[in-house]
């Protein structure tokens, strides 16, 4: 892959996170917030470090988000039980089913484009799939 097609796929990437970030805001949260709810609904309850880790967000903007989240009733933060300078985040029921709306809203959103390209297209991109997921985790480690 040369260097156009790879500033061409970061720049795609970033789009498809931009445009579903953007389907969950009717929530009225930011394009950040569904995201960060969605892990911790699908993967709770979560350290801070691992939250930021996964989300790969900055600790500034980690905890604008949690604090955020946090003050709209979707997640609870509990101190670590080891190291009361650590903290866990656990969604609460309403986050939860927040976050189970926006999912789907995302996956709507997603399925009605993706019934808009012809079969061929579609086999091609889910094919495609299993390549994105491990570049994801490519990437998850080298930043």
């Amino acid at each position: 892959m040369d260097d156009e097609d790879v500033i061409r796929l970061r720049r795609i990437i970033v789009r498809l996170a931009r445009q579903l970030n953007a389907s969950s805001t009717g929530e009225g949260l930011t394009p950040s917030q569904p995201s960060v709810l969605g892990l911790i609904v699908a993967r709770g309850p979560l350290s801070l470090a691992n939250l930021g880790n996964l989300e790969g967000l900055n600790p500034t903007m980690l905890s604008r988000v949690v604090g955020r989240l946090h003050a709209t009733n979707l997640i609870t933060r509990s101190p670590g039980s080891s190291d009361l300078r650590t903290a866990s985040v656990t969604a609460t029921a309403t986050g939860t089913l927040t976050g189970k709306r926006i999912q789907e809203q995302q996956r709507a959103v997603v399925s009605r484009c993706l019934e808009l390209l012809d079969n061929s297209r579609e086999t091609v991109l889910i094919e495609a799939l299993p390549v994105l997921e491990e570049l994801a985790g490519m990437l998850q480690r080298a930043v």
